[in-house]
């Protein structure tokens, strides 16, 4: 699963509950129910996905029966006012769905559920079909990480790259997530290069450094 940089499909959830368009509105709830999740991708033809349900299309029709029995409709968006009499996937569904590429970083991902504001997003191959499913939870997987794992990928794929000649002088720690490097090196103007890559290793929390320059270090 590990690597720089650790990509959605390797997080992702694979087995994934979905609905087509002409579900019922109590299908959708059983599902949800069943599959203990708070939505469901919409799926068209072989599995392209052209919108999502959440619990959050369905509560205005819950709160149509607390209106008044004079037809009153609650308050809010058009197209919440609309949901109240949706009674198919397909009505009820926000659309288009916000969606993200098998093979985007976490961090794509993290902006994309950020800037619209959703918990999950749907996962699509290269061919635009429903390849899983990816939530903040699952972006939040690397943090669990073994600390020597991420030590082993700072020695590999850092100090031995910045620093060559003097990578067998570095000692590299990592408790739980925060790494340290420690030791001297020729060109300390690399430091922050190494400071950048080290934080973009996947699991790793915060970055210190205590290296000096030594021009005797071969």
């Amino acid at each position: 699963m590990y690597g720089t940089p650790c990509i959605v499909s390797d997080v992702m959830t694979h087995t994934v509950a979905s609905v087509g368009r002409r579900a019922s509105f109590k299908a959708v709830v059983e599902l949800m129910q069943d599959w203990q999740v708070s939505a469901l991708p919409v799926l068209e033809g072989e599995g392209r996905v052209v919108g999502v349900v959440s619990e959050a299309d369905l509560l205005p029709a819950e709160e149509l029966r607390d209106s008044p029995e004079d037809g009153y409709a609650p308050l809010g968006r058009p197209a919440d006012v609309a949901k109240t009499a949706a009674v198919t996937a397909g009505d009820l569904m926000s659309s288009p769905a916000f969606t993200v590429p098998a093979n985007a970083t976490l961090a794509e991902a993290a902006r994309i559920m950020a800037r619209e504001k959703v918990k999950r997003l749907p996962v699509v191959g290269e061919t635009g079909l429903l390849e899983g499913v990816v939530s903040r939870a699952d972006l939040l997987k690397v943090f669990l990480r073994d600390d020597r794992d991420i030590a082993e990928e700072i020695r590999r794929e850092v100090v031995s790259y910045l620093f060559p000649l003097t990578s067998s002088v570095i000692q590299v720690d990592v408790e739980d997530g925060v790494a340290t490097l420690t030791g001297q090196v020729r060109d300390t103007s690399l430091v922050p290069v190494a400071a950048r890559l080290v934080r973009a290793v996947e699991g790793v929390v915060d970055v210190e450094f205590d290296l000096t320059r030594s021009v005797g270090v071969r």
